[in-house]
């Protein structure tokens, strides 16, 4: 048996008020949480999305993983990276509720004060997620890792969206990043590659229409 690690305390804004969320502070805030873990500790990332196929960073190891307590779904507005404000695209969320498979990826503790600004930059860009410290059961024990998580009541949350939504999104919306339509796509193969299915995003991928191109 392996215990499992002590979870850092996560500090979370108190409103949606975008000019009150100070992304500097929560990295400065993340960053003490995990210096708070023990001596020299490695900082693990929790992948479900892009991070699994473009991680942009060189893991020392990375673990298929499960997380209990949340889901991956296609959910969250993007206006400029994979959609425009005219028309928006779709970009994948951690949120709330049942449970989620990706990769666990760890950096080893003397690059994580180099490396943070860079995995902050890419991931929030804009304080939109929720950073949280989630229990990752992988084949070789459980793990803390840091995790960019969505609420419900973030105003990029979508909400549930019909066939015929997605349908219109993976046809039009494309940012400069590239579409909807590749980046689901792309994360459905980086799953597979690590040997891990998504059924549901097999489904949504369904409802492109057969002669788009990524």
């Amino acid at each position: 048996m392996h215990p499992a690690p002590a979870t850092p305390r996560t500090r979370r804004p108190d409103t949606w008020d975008p000019t009150r969320r100070d992304g500097a502070r929560m990295m400065a805030d993340t960053l003490a949480e995990w210096r708070s873990q023990g001596p020299a500790p490695d900082l693990w990332v929790f992948g479900y999305a892009s991070l699994v196929w473009r991680p942009e960073f060189e893991a020392t190891e990375q673990r298929p993983a499960r997380v209990h307590g949340y889901h991956r779904c296609l959910q969250m507005w993007s206006r400029v990276n994979r959609g425009t404000p005219e028309r928006p695209g779709l970009v994948f969320a951690l949120m709330a509720g049942g449970s989620c498979s990706g990769l666990a990826l760890r950096l080893p503790h003397d690059q994580v004060e180099a490396l943070m600004p860079q995995l902050w930059a890419r991931e929030m860009p804009n304080p939109v997620y929720d950073p949280k410290w989630l229990l990752c059961q992988t084949a070789k024990g459980p793990v803390q890792a840091l995790a960019f998580t969505l609420s419900r009541h973030s105003p990029n949350y979508t909400g549930p969206l019909d066939a015929e939504s997605y349908r219109d999104i993976f046809t039009h919306s494309r940012g400069r990043y590239g579409s909807t339509l590749d980046y689901a796509r792309q994360t459905l193969h980086g799953l597979r590659s690590h040997g891990i299915e998504d059924h549901a995003l097999e489904r949504l991928l369904r409802l492109a229409p057969s002669d788009v191109a990524d």
